[in-house]
C-alpha cells in the first residue's frame, strides 16, 4: 500500500513538473501548501494546475527581474528573489532587501514546514529563504540550503543495494509520465510536437511494460530488453529542472524541485544525486546525469532535452 501510494505521488508530482518549461517562473504564489496538502487526495490533482511550476519559483536562488517600475509604486513592478522583499530607498528607488522572518506569515500547519540543510526545521518556506537571505556573505549562508519538504526528522542510511534499486524505479516511473502526459495533453501545453512525437513511439510500442507495481528484477529486466524507451524519459526530465541557466548542468538549487519532496519518500534520494556528481564539482552534467540512470554514453544526446 505504501509503495502504491509513493508511486501516485511521483507520477502527480513530475506530471506537474512537466509544465513548467513552458510557462514563466514565478515566485509570488505559494508553494508547499499545493504540494504537501495534495498527497492524501493525489490521485484528485489537476495536471493543469501545475503545482510544482510555483515549486520551481519556490527554490529560485537567483533570479532578480526589474520591470518597467510605476511611479506611485516603485516596488510594484520589482520582483525579488526568495528571501528578500522590495523596499525604497531615499531616492525612491527600488531595491531588494533581506525579508524579516518574523514577518512571514504564520505556518497554517506542520506541513508547511521544511527542514534545511543545517538540520533546522522552519516554519515555512518562506521562513527559511529569509533566513539563509540574511546569512548571505557567510560561510554558514553559503552551505545552507533547502533539504527536504517537512519537518526535520531521522533519515535512515540508504545501503549499498537499495542505492542500485533507486534508478530502476524513478526510470519507470519517468516513462510512465510521460506516456500519461502523452493521453492527457490535449491543450498542448505540457509537451512540444517534437516530444510528442517520441513520446508516441513508447506509448504505441506492444512492448512496453504497463504501469504498476513490478519487482525490480521485471523493472531490471525491462530495461535491459526495452532499453531505447528509457532514453528519452531520462533526458526529459534534466530538461525539466535545467531551466536556470538552461547550460547543460544541474545545480543543487535546480535540482531542489525533484529531491525536496521526494526525501521524505525515499531515503536514497541525497545520495544517488551525491554520486551522480561523479566528478565532485558540485554540478551534475548532462552525461553525469545519463550514467546514473543507465544510459550509455554514446546514446547521451543534448537534442532530446530541448
Amino acid at each position: 500500500m505504501l509503495k502504491s501510494l509513493k508511486m501516485r505521488v511521483w507520477i502527480v508530482f513530475l506530471l506537474c513538473l512537466a509544465g513548467h518549461a513552458f510557462a514563466a517562473p514565478t515566485e509570488e504564489e505559494p508553494v508547499v501548501e499545493a504540494l504537501v496538502t495534495e498527497e492524501p487526495v493525489v490521485e484528485e490533482t489537476e495536471v493543469g494546475s501545475n503545482p510544482v511550476q510555483v515549486e520551481v519559483g519556490e527554490f529560485d536562488e537567483a533570479i532578480e527581474v526589474v520591470e518597467d517600475v510605476a511611479a506611485e509604486n516603485p516596488c510594484l513592478n520589482y520582483h525579488c528573489k526568495k528571501g528578500k522583499v522590495c523596499e525604497v530607498d531615499d531616492g525612491n528607488t527600488p531595491m531588494c532587501v533581506c525579508q524579516d522572518p518574523s514577518s512571514c506569515p504564520p505556518a497554517d500547519g506542520e506541513f508547511e514546514h521544511v527542514c534545511g540543510t543545517d538540520n533546522k526545521t522552519y516554519d515555512s518556506s518562506c521562513h527559511f529563504f529569509a533566513t539563509k537571505c540574511t546569512l548571505e556573505g557567510t560561510k554558514k549562508g553559503h552551505k545552507l540550503h533547502l533539504d527536504y519538504i517537512g519537518p526535520c526528522k531521522y533519515i535512515e542510511p540508504c545501503l549499498d543495494n537499495e542505492l542500485n534499486e533507486f534508478p530502476l524505479r524513478m526510470r519507470d516511473w519517468l516513462k510512465n509520465v510521460l506516456v500519461t502526459l502523452y493521453e492527457r495533453d490535449e491543450d498542448n501545453n505540457m509537451l512540444n510536437e517534437k516530444q510528442k512525437l517520441r513520446v508516441k513511439k513508447i506509448y504505441e510500442n506492444e512492448k512496453r511494460l504497463q504501469a504498476g507495481e513490478h519487482s525490480l528484477d521485471l523493472l531490471a529486466h525491462d530495461f535491459e530488453k526495452n532499453y531505447n524507451m528509457y532514453i528519452f524519459p531520462v533526458h526529459w526530465q534534466f530538461g525539466q529542472l535545467d531551466q536556470h541557466p538552461v547550460d547543460g548542468y544541474l545545480t543543487h538549487s535546480e535540482l531542489a524541485p525533484l529531491r525536496a519532496p521526494l526525501i521524505p519518500m525515499e531515503h536514497c534520494t541525497t545520495r544517488f544525486f551525491e554520486a551522480c556528481d561523479a566528478d565532485s564539482d558540485k554540478f551534475i552534467a548532462l552525461e553525469e546525469w545519463a550514467s546514473c540512470f543507465g544510459i550509455k554514453e554514446q546514446d547521451v544526446d543534448k537534442d532530446l532535452i530541448i
